[in-house]
């Protein structure tokens, strides 16, 4: 499953960090803005375009439907989205881990 490997954007990052509990859409926008300090700002187009490609790759699912008030959905991540999600933290440790490295000698 080659989208297993492949870099997450930072709105998929986010999302799935979110649904670490079962969220729904403005849920989810409000969490990633606090928890980004409002650096990241999830517009409605950009939120449920990620929701639903997540969904396909069976990376989130739904948690919840409220059939009452405007089908608002809850949405939880997967064993699949953790495993997509680790992935994606242990790729940008070792990001971070090299920059300190090479940052770190004399360019001379």
């Amino acid at each position: 499953m080659a989208e297993l490997d492949t870099p997450l954007t930072e709105a998929f990052y986010y999302i799935l960090l979110a649904l670490r509990n079962p969220n729904h859409g403005y849920g989810i926008t409000q969490e990633v803005e606090e928890i980004t300090n409002g650096r990241v700002v999830l517009g409605a187009g950009t939120l449920y375009g990620a929701l639903q490609t997540l969904e396909k790759r069976g990376w989130i699912t739904v948690y919840s439907q409220d059939t009452q008030s405007r089908k608002k959905k809850e949405y939880m991540i997967t064993d699949l989205g953790k495993n997509a999600f680790e992935k994606e933290l242990a790729r940008l440790n070792e990001l971070v881990r090299n920059g300190k490295m090479m940052g770190g000698k004399n360019n001379d």
